[in-house]
């Protein structure tokens, strides 16, 4: 438990209801693959300058530090140990300004993905980061996580779609780089460093970020096919003849497909004893042109004998039934157990030998282990999602994950992070050089080492 005195100064700063402890702390949810929080304090500033006296004090007294945002991260980045104080951003949740003419708003970290979509359609534009956390994600998380998602084929990560952005220092001072141009080539573009952190070099506060013209039309297909060669294909032949309007294209193999479409759950559009299943969608500005192109091209993907079969949807609820399987996790999560979930990127020609390697070692060590493969094909993002041995085999399961990473020069994380959950593998990835430049960084923001402790960097020989 941090000092009384620490405890009264932070009531002082945020108010007796921006301070909580006991029960109100460790009965909250937790996240993703954590039991329970473990911390005894959580305090909720509502402005960046609360933020920047609760940090002057933490670095002061030595106090370690927690950010959260909205606890949809997969790798444990957010959990926390006793003695430490949860920073949660879920009071700043302001948006400051919508700038239709610049197509820029200016917004508090705290503030819901799916709240700031909706809140952009009276404006024509939208905000193009599309998770299947949306609806409680926060902006200033997705911004230190670099979240990716389904549409990064098209508009790139989290990365590409921040301008500017003000955050507060481990000793609390607040850099404030709220840049609003697309273009401004002054030296170091020092926002880059913190997005992708996991709250380990300082406190996101608030985004200047870059808006869309919002997509008047919307065309979906599921296809299948029998060889992961024709999905290569079939992928390269909508992104060319598409014309730019190509937003996603997301796969299932034949393992997600069938558990999420077996008896009671999600109809199934097409047969399921096809390998592989791809989910395209083009997003564009004219309904009739859109959608006459869209069914063009995908006949001409048949004609060239790209798929073996597909359906296109006719209706808001044909694409929502669509997606509904790729996005929907509740029955993997309910079938495969122990569950074990991985996020990896690699080239899009090395998939299929990866995919068959990944499933030889587990398979040899675990014949009856269940094992799918989906994800953000278009983009090199696989998802896996395993059951295989007991809770005390998570390190033999994760070595089939991410040692066959190694050749192909593969990442053990393409859009969640490292958090805890991936430190021990980081070398997979980061050369001995990277990782020292990352700690001489972490060092440099941080030197009392109190923001996110123990999180990224495993323990390593000096």
């Amino acid at each position: 438990m941090p000092p009384s005195a620490l405890i009264d100064e932070f009531r002082a700063i945020v108010g007796e209801g921006g301070v909580l402890t006991g029960d109100d702390v460790t009965g909250r949810y937790p996240g993703y693959f954590m039991q329970r929080v473990e911390a005894d304090i959580l305090v909720r500033p509502e402005t960046t300058e609360q933020v920047s006296q609760i940090m002057a004090l933490c670095n002061a007294a030595g106090q370690p530090v927690v950010i959260q945002g909205g606890m949809s991260g997969w790798v444990r980045a957010t959990q926390t140990r006793q003695g430490e104080v949860i920073l949660s951003l879920e009071r700043m949740n302001r948006i400051e300004s919508i700038d239709p003419a610049n197509r820029t708003a200016i917004v508090q970290a705290g503030v819901i993905l799916e709240r700031f979509q909706d809140d952009l359609e009276p404006y024509g534009l939208s905000f193009p980061l599309d998770l299947g956390g949306r609806g409680s994600c926060q902006l200033g998380g997705n911004a230190a996580t670099n979240a990716g998602g389904m549409r990064v084929i098209r508009y790139g990560m989290m990365r590409e779609q921040v301008l500017g952005m003000e955050v507060v220092l481990a000793d609390g001072r607040v850099l404030s780089s709220m840049n609003r141009m697309i273009k401004n080539n002054t030296g170091y573009d020092l926002k880059q460093l913190f997005i992708g952190s996991e709250g380990t070099l300082g406190v996101i506060t608030r985004l200047v970020l870059r808006l869309r013209e919002r997509p008047v039309s919307s065309n979906t297909a599921l296809v299948c096919c029998d060889s992961f060669d024709r999905i290569a294909k079939l992928l390269r032949h909508m992104d060319g003849a598409l014309g730019g309007l190509l937003s996603a294209f997301e796969l299932v193999d034949n393992s997600f497909y069938r558990t999420n479409t077996g008896e009671g759950r999600h109809p199934a559009p097409l047969g399921s004893d096809k390998p592989y299943y791809a989910m395209i969608e083009a997003l564009g500005s004219d309904h009739e042109r859109d959608r006459d192109l869209f069914e063009s091209v995908l006949a001409d993907a048949a004609e060239k004998g790209l798929f073996d079969d597909a359906i296109v949807a006719r209706s808001e609820k044909d694409r929502d039934a669509i997606w509904g399987i790729r996005e929907d996790l509740e029955h993997i999560v309910h079938d495969f157990q122990p569950f074990y979930a991985f996020d990896v990127s690699l080239p899009v020609g090395d998939m299929e030998a990866y995919m068959g390697e990944v499933t030889r070692r587990l398979k040899s060590i675990w014949p009856e282990g269940g094992i799918a493969f989906l994800g953000h094909v278009g983009d090199g993002n696989l998802h896996i999602a395993i059951g295989a041995g007991t809770t005390e085999d998570r390190e033999q399961v994760e070595s089939c994950v991410y040692e066959p990473l190694r050749p192909f020069g593969g990442s053990v994380s393409a859009e969640h992070g490292i958090g805890l959950e991936k430190k021990p593998w980081l070398s997979i990835t980061r050369n001995p050089l990277e990782r020292g430049l990352m700690r001489d960084i972490k060092q440099m923001f941080d030197p009392k080492g109190i923001l996110n402790p123990g999180k990224i960097f495993a323990e390593e020989a000096s």
